[in-house]
Order: C-alpha cells, then structure tokens, then sequence
C-alpha cells in the first residue's frame, strides 16, 4: 500500500494521487485575527522562548535515542563476537568450524528476526527512513512516518539489524528517529498514547511541525556524525523546501544540543569521565596525521587531486551501478514479494541474513590472508608498527584461522563492527593486500545493495562509507605497489574513496561535505572531499538519479524538485490548473456539504459566488441565495468604496484642510451607474445559465457554459474546516439571522489536529440538512493566486518556496477559474502537458 503503481507500457512508477500535502501557509481567518489581536509583546517573547526550549528539549531527546542505540548496538555485538571468537579459536584446534558457523547463524539469524517482527508492526519503519524525511520537509504527509510507533520500532530494530551481522548503518535510522522525536515531543500527545493528553496550545499547525522536524533531522544526523553545521545543512540541502533565519538559528542550536548530550553520556559510559567529551558522534573517524619521524608524509598535494578527481568519476560509476541494482530489485519486491503474505518479507530478511553470515565466515576462512603483526615497512610512511596505532584500531585486529604472530587481513575487516573496520581502512597502515581489498570490496558492493530495501530498519551511510574506503586503500595499496608514489598517506585516499562512493549513491554534496570534514576534525580534507563529491555526484547524475531520490519514485511520493527546467516555461498555469472545480457558497445548506465531503476527496474547496445578471429578482425568492448575494455585494471591493471609506476616516481628522478635501471629493463623486460598466464589457455570448438554488447537483443536460460558469472568489477553506464546522454543529437555520451562528475560536478549530474526523465517522442525526453554514468566518479570505497567464517557473516558485498546498489561479475581473495542487507540479505531470503543447502547436 506504500509503494507507487507500476505503468506497465513503460514500466515507470507514476506519482500517486492520493498522498496529502502539508499546509505551511497560514490561515489568517477570523478566529485567528481574534488571537493576533490579543496578542502582545509579552506573549509573542513567551511563544518563542517555549519554541527555543522544545528545540533544545529535541535536541536532547534525540542525543538520548542516539545513546540507546549506540549502547545496545554495542552490548550485543560484543556478547556476539566474545563467543564466537572463542569458539573459532578453539574449533580451529579441534576441527569444528562448522559449530562456530551455527552459532553466529544463532545469534544473526535471531537479531534479524526480531528487527523483520518489529517492521511488521510498524511497516514504514523499514529502511533508513531518509526518503520519507525528505518526502515530509518537502511537503508530503506520509502516513505514520512520524509516529511514536515509529521511531520505537525504528531504534529497537535498527539496533538488531546491525548486531545481526547485515550490511546497514545505525546512522541513517537516526536521522528518521530526530525527526519523529521533532515532530511528537511539540505535541504533547501521540495516537499510540491517546489516554495521555496535555492542555498544551502552541504548536498545532503543520507549519510549527515542519519546523520542528527539520530540527529533529537534523539533530539525527549531529547525533550520528558528531557533525552539527553538517546536520543543519542536510536538513536544508535535503529536504525543507521552506526555511528562513530564524528555523536556520534553531536547528543548529538543536543540532549543538542533541551532538553534546550524547557526547556527554558516552564518554562518562565509556570512559568514566563525566564532561570531558570525548566521544563527539555514533561514527567517529579519528585523528588523521602523518608519523612524527616521516618528514616525507603529507596527507595530501596538489599531484593527488589529479588522483581524487578520477577517484570521484570512478565512484560516481559505482554509485550509479548500485543505484540501478537496488532500484531493479525494489522493482522485483514491489512486484514478487510484497503483494505476499507478510511472513514472506520475514523470510527474505532471514535469506539475505543466513547468507550474509556464510559468505562471511567462508570469505574469512578461505580468502582471508594471515599476514605478520609487527614487522618494519620498509618505504614512506608505514614505517609504523602496530605499537604506534591507536590502541582502538590495535585492538580490533582479529587472528581468526591464522597460526600464532599473524592475524586474518579479511577477519579483521568483516569480524568487527563496521565502525571499527573503518577505522582499520582509515589509520591501519600496509595491512590489507590488494587482493583481499578487491574480494572485500566485491562482497560489501553487493551483499549492501542487496540488504539495503528488505524490511528491516537499516541505514546506507557507514556500508556506504566502509565500501568506498576499500576501494580508496585499494587505489593507494596499487599506487605504491605499482607506480612507486612513495609519498602517499594511504588513509587519506580511503577517506576520498569513501566519499566518492557514499556521493555516488546519495548524490548530497554541501552537507556531505561538512558532515565528512566534521568528522575527520581536518579542515584541510575540505577542498579533496568537496571536488570529490561533486565529481561523483556529475558522473553518477549522468546515469540515472540518488538512492533516496529512486525509492521517492518508487512510492510514487510527488516530490517536489528544486526548480523548473527551462523548457517548461513554454506552458501557464492554465496549462496545468484543474478547470472542474468543486467549490462551496459562503453560505451552504448542510446536506450540500455533506454531499461533497463524501462524494470527493479534495483537501480544500474554493468559496465563491456566481455573477448573476438578475441578482435583485433572486435576493427577494430565498433567503440563502439572498446571504450569498449579500455577503458577495459586501465583500467585492470597489475603488469608489474604498474612496468613500477613506474620506470617512480623513473627516475625523481636527485638520480643516483635510476635511475641505474630503467635501470636495464627495461633492464631485459621481452617481453610482445602474448597471457596472465592466460587466457590460464583459457580456458573455451565451445566454444566461439556468437559476438554480446553491445546493442543486449538477445536471447532466447541463451545457459547458452552465457547467462551467463564471464564480467571483472571496477565499479557500479546507476539508478538515468543514468537518470541524459539521461536527460542532455550527450551522443557524433559514429562518436566523447568519448572526446566530456559534462561534468557534482558534483553539476549539484547533483541537482535533492533526487528526481530524472523518465525514464518514460523523452523527449527523442530529443536524437539520436544511440548516445553513455561513463558513466565512473560517475561510482563508486572502490565500495566493496566480493570474492564468502564468508561466510555470513562477507558479513553481511561488508554490514550492511558500509550501503551498493549494494555489487558486483567478482571472482578471475575480473570477476563479482552476485549482493548482502539487499533483500539478510534479515532473511527470509538466512533461505530459508540455507533450500536449506541442501537439497542439
């Protein structure tokens, strides 16, 4: 039910039409205007000082979720590992390997199982959950993607996924978690805890969540990378289509908290020593620098940026290889494994699981080289021993299969957690032959891109990252064995390779960038590191699109790009707006209401009047046809009646001049034409469309004219306002004054959000379906337009910059004439009717 429809001519996944948008623009009603006006400077200071502590309170909450990950990722590795490198070292003796083997398929095959249950409680906490991130700050709502379910089944089972031996991130995951924490903590409440409610009134608008959520994301990716600039810029680079000053000043400062809170909590765990922060992220790359006693080493020159240049290419090919495999085989599970009994994605899971394991521990046992641990290098800067390696990366050398004094070069990279495997690619030096580099590298590629999309939480960075540095120490084991470049330090071009791997899959360039030169904790990587990525992302954007960007497609999610290409302004909005519009009266009979609630699934109705030439006939026959012309008469602003206002308020000036002024304009104002003189102008050729009572259906003897008649705008007002009217019953009866309506005040609108009632779940029994609904009070009289002459670029922009959901598009003289959504905006669609364009040409 996630995933997008396949086109079967073409085999291309269409956006679907039944995701909803978020709304980022506000609705400045009457109940709203009531709240500005009681508000001041004193309330204004304390809404924002509540926002600058929820943010921070963000921060600290996904600092916390980053160390229960961290630190039961950690536990069960370690119980993991302890026992089955006792028992390989003892079955080595004894001849019972295959013993060791079952008892890592145990442990595996068992985490995997919990991770798989814990996606079928919750299936959209499958994945590393960037793609729906990204989906939500663009500005579309999917469903359950930032619940408290959600991110209980994300970091429980991200923590399983990993200690189960498969090929995923932890950091990715966190990323998904910051932003449910974002999204929930604001709120005050959750659908999983309905018996648990908070007064709480701040904060209930999609507006304030978006907000938050970009906060929360971000502070994910500070929790993972210790990286806050790198997180702030993710969060803008990657999704917000929306951002401003202020929300850029609030998540870095939620990025600052959520990196310090978990920096402060692991390194007391860890070391025992309460506020030294030592430990800035989940993923930490360690000091880069060259021996003191090697005057030759220098982490980079100007020669090897020749060298990461090609490495960028290379990298870009590679992430594009993995891009299109990963992107066939979601294509294969759309079609062969999801439309199954649910067990089936549980069992595929434990598949790629039990085959992980094997390859593993056969690859180590048979491919693996047993090479000395202290011997002298003999040229540059391996002229280390292990006894100047850190202790960290000393300690992670593993001697499975290998006589005494020697340890397993494969061992050590696939029997250690991914983590540490980096570390040994970034700072072991003359330790991995190039044979074992190009087995490992070979088996990562392709077991990763096969793990990556079964139904377990799982994050695509640290594979991402740890694949890329094999194939970067890879370059520099060649470069020094081959071509004799002595002077070159080995974890700098496993640092560029991991980067031009991860950009060829993710295709993110400023924050990866950040993020990456955050992490190394040197500013020097940054001109490497950025030319890289950028080379990767040029290569790998030549082939086909990101990896998030492929799985956004494929839940047929309408995404929003940047902007526009340059073609596209051949089309208008009248091009691409919906001209069969479903609108309401400013007053409306229930049962009209009613009618269109549940015959429709539209998210927002235009409020309009229809141009009647004789309007005084009409307003003697019925009182609500009588409401509707009179609120249109009262609302429609003329030049003469606002001259007229404007000559009442100069009059109450004590200047006699003004007052003089004021006299003569209205001594030389002319007598109101009995007729506009601009509606003659504008005389249709048809003749006039039938009189019919607001609440009347279409009738199918209709004529396109009377189907398709001219409206005066006077605003918009969504579905989820209407329900909220109906079900409070605000409605007076024709026999009432519109008056005596009930009113409702911004919170009590408020109050069911963000889950409003649905139309079919409402009792109706009690309201009158002839009692009216004035619904002026609560539309949005003033939203954006766009005139139809339009070009696309603009309504682009002003869409997608604005976070609209809406765009009414309204002619010259008032009239609405379509509706512009985001369906209408997405790739798919303008390339469809620029095709009709030229065809039409």
């Amino acid at each position: 039910t996630i995933l997008g429809e396949t086109h079967e001519e073409e085999d291309e996944i269409l956006p679907r039409k039944d995701y909803e948008s978020l709304d980022y623009d506000r609705c400045i009603n009457d109940p709203y205007l009531e709240i500005l006006e009681s508000m001041d400077n004193k309330k204004a200071q304390r809404y924002e000082a509540v926002k600058w502590v929820l943010v921070f309170a963000i921060g600290v909450c996904t600092g916390l979720v980053g160390l229960f990950v961290d630190f039961f990722v950690r536990l069960f590795t370690q119980l993991k590992f302890q026992v089955v490198q006792s028992s390989v070292e003892e079955c080595t003796e004894k001849g019972c390997l295959a013993l060791s083997l079952l008892e890592l398929l145990g442990f595996n095959l068992t985490f995997v199982f919990l991770a798989s249950l814990l996606v079928l409680i919750q299936p959209v906490a499958a994945g590393s959950g960037i793609p729906e991130i990204k989906c939500y700050l663009n500005g579309v709502k999917v469903p359950g993607v930032v619940r408290l379910r959600t991110v209980v089944c994300k970091a429980t089972g991200v923590l399983f996924s990993v200690a189960g031996g498969l090929f995923v991130g932890k950091e990715g995951p966190m990323i998904h978690s910051g932003a449910v924490v974002g999204a929930g903590l604001p709120q005050f409440q959750s659908v999983s805890l309905r018996k648990i409610q908070f007064n709480f009134p701040y904060f209930c608008s999609d507006r304030d969540k978006r907000d938050f959520v970009s906060a929360g994301a971000a502070a994910g990716v500070a929790a993972a990378f210790g990286a806050p600039i790198g997180g702030t810029l993710f969060s803008l680079e990657e999704g917000s289509s929306f951002w401003n000053q202020g929300l850029t000043w609030k998540v870095l400062f939620c990025s600052m908290a959520a990196t310090f809170t978990l920096n402060f909590f692991r390194s007391g765990i860890q070391f025992g020593s309460w506020g030294s922060f030592q430990l800035p992220g989940l993923l930490n790359f360690g000091e880069f620098k060259c021996s003191e006693s090697d005057k030759k080493c220098h982490l980079w020159t100007a020669v090897d940026l020749g060298f990461f240049i090609l490495m960028g290419i290379v990298g870009g090919l590679l992430g594009a290889t993995f891009n299109c495999l990963n992107k066939r085989l979601a294509k294969y599970r759309m079609r062969n494994v999801h439309p199954k009994p649910k067990l089936v994605r549980v069992l595929e899971s434990l598949l790629v699981s039990l085959t992980t394991t094997v390859m593993v521990f056969v690859a180590s046992m048979v491919l693996g080289e047993c090479r000395q641990i202290s011997s002298s290098r003999h040229s540059g800067n391996d002229t280390l021993s292990l006894q100047d390696i850190s202790e960290d990366v000393n300690s992670s050398i593993k001697t499975f299969f290998c006589p005494n004094e020697t340890y397993n070069d494969m061992a050590t990279l696939f029997f250690n957690p991914q983590e540490s495997a980096i570390l040994q690619l970034f700072h072991q030096d003359g330790t991995f032959s190039p044979v074992t580099l190009s087995l490992f590298f070979l088996l990562y590629f392709l077991l990763s891109c096969w793990t990556y999309g079964i139904s377990v939480p799982s994050g695509l960075f640290v594979p991402s990252l740890l694949c890329g540095a094999a194939f970067g120490r890879l370059v520099a084991n060649l470069l020094k064995s081959y071509i004799g470049l002595d002077h070159i330090y080995s974890g700098t071009f496993a640092l560029i390779g991991a980067a031009a791997f991860l950009g060829g899959v993710v295709r993110m360039t400023i924050s990866l960038t950040v993020i990456l030169i955050e992490s190394t904790n040197e500013i020097t990587y940054g001109l490497p590191i950025m030319i890289t990525l950028m080379v990767a992302k040029w290569t790998g954007d030549f082939f086909n699109k990101g990896i998030y960007d492929i799985h956004v497609n494929l839940r047929g999610v309408p995404l929003l790009e940047w902007e526009t290409g340059m073609e596209m302004d051949k089309l208008q909005a009248s091009d691409i707006m919906e001209p069969n519009l479903t609108y309401v009266y400013p007053h409306t009979r229930i049962q009209s209401l009613v009618s269109i609630l549940r015959t429709t699934v539209h998210h927002a109705f235009p409020v309009v009047t229809e141009n009647r030439g004789n309007e005084r006939e009409f307003m003697k026959g019925n009182q609500l046809i009588s409401n509707n012309i009179k609120f249109k008469k009262s609302s429609i602003l003329t030049r003469a009646g606002e001259q007229r206002k404007r000559s009442q308020s100069m009059k109450s000036y004590p200047s006699s001049e003004l007052r003089n002024m004021c006299d003569e304009h209205i001594a030389t104002e002319e007598p109101p034409e009995k007729e506009d003189l601009l509606q003659q102008m504008l005389e249709r050729r048809y003749t006039p469309y039938p009189n019919l009572y607001p609440d009347q259906s279409p009738s199918e003897e209709w004529t396109m004219e009377e189907r398709f008649r001219p409206l005066t705008f006077h605003g918009l007002i969504l579905r989820s306002q209407l329900v909220t009217l109906l079900d409070r019953g605000v409605c007076y009866s024709e026999s009432q004054s519109s008056a005596s309506q009930p009113r409702l005040s911004h919170a009590e609108m408020l109050e069911d959000y963000p889950h409003y009632p649905d139309i079919h779940d409402l009792d109706l029994t009690l309201l009158n379906p002839r009692m009216i609904v004035d619904v002026t009070p609560y539309m949005n009289p003033s939203p954006f337009t766009v005139s139809p002459n339009t070009h696309v670029s603009q309504v682009f922009n002003l869409f997608r910059t604005m976070g609209l959901r809406h765009l009414p598009v309204v002619n010259a003289v008032g009239e609405v004439v379509g509706i512009i959504t985001r369906h209408n905006l997405t790739h798919e669609f303008l390339q469809a009717r620029l095709r009709q364009h030229y065809q039409t040409i």
